[in-house]
């Protein structure tokens, strides 16, 4: 005969790695969103204009700005996160094609305004001058500077993407979710149908077991009483 201690303790040795993989890819996920956000609110360029088309010589550019769907992605991307860790196995294939999409369109998104400054920052340039039209916004600009928060956004796109494939490929092994997000069950299916094709039966059964219950307490009464007259019901 196997102890079963061993075998509880080699089963849930098997399952700390696929616990581990499990968390790893939900940290993962929630820290490229997380650092998606945060990257869209950092600067991404200063443009530097000719001097005298505005108050100011240089504009600013928001990640928000510059890349605007980003922000809406990486949240996308922290309600997906959350999600993974109640979520089935067939609901982790469908969340990590999601998650693939998310970070991909997070790669797009940057790389967009990392491909084309003048264009990402246009809106911006517009605010301070007045002045519309990508080639007409480009005529005044004259220098770009950018920072290292465009290659950030870039980062979290790729972690993105590789969370979401390691939940494809390891989904399968995770536990299952916690058992407070599952339906509580009185009894079996099989009891149920067989108290269904019986229903006479089960009402019996009821009822002797109401019999036997009300018998057991008139019983108890009656002790209680024998006691408080001072006679002994053991006798």
């Amino acid at each position: 005969m196997s102890d079963p201690g061993k075998t509880n303790t080699g089963m849930s040795d098997a399952a700390v790695p696929s616990r581990r993989a499990k968390y790893a890819a939900m940290i993962a996920a929630a820290a490229a969103s997380g650092l998606a956000v945060l990257a869209s609110t950092q600067t991404w360029y200063t443009l530097r204009l000719v001097a005298g088309t505005a108050r100011t010589s240089a504009v600013t550019v928001q990640g928000s700005s510059a890349a605007p769907a980003l922000t809406a992605l990486a949240l996308a991307g922290l309600a997906l996160a959350g999600a993974l860790s109640i979520s089935g196995r067939i609901a982790r294939i469908v969340l990590g094609i999601l998650g693939i999409l998310i970070g991909a369109s997070m790669l797009i998104s940057s790389f967009s305004a990392l491909a084309d400054p003048v264009q990402a920052g246009s809106g911006a340039v517009t605010n301070a001058t007045g002045i519309a039209g990508h080639d007409s916004v480009a005529r005044l600009v004259t220098h770009v500077d950018t920072s290292a928060w465009p290659w950030v956004a870039v980062a979290a796109g790729v972690v993105a993407v590789l969370a979401a494939l390691a939940v494809l490929v390891t989904g399968h092994t995770w536990p299952g979710p916690s058992r407070r997000y599952q339906a509580v069950r009185f009894e079996s299916a099989d009891d149920a149908a067989e108290a269904a094709s019986h229903p006479t039966e089960a009402k019996g059964g009821a009822a002797i077991a109401g019999d036997e219950a009300s018998a057991a307490r008139d019983s108890a009464i009656d002790r209680w009483d024998e006691l408080t007259r001072g006679d002994d019901p053991t006798d």
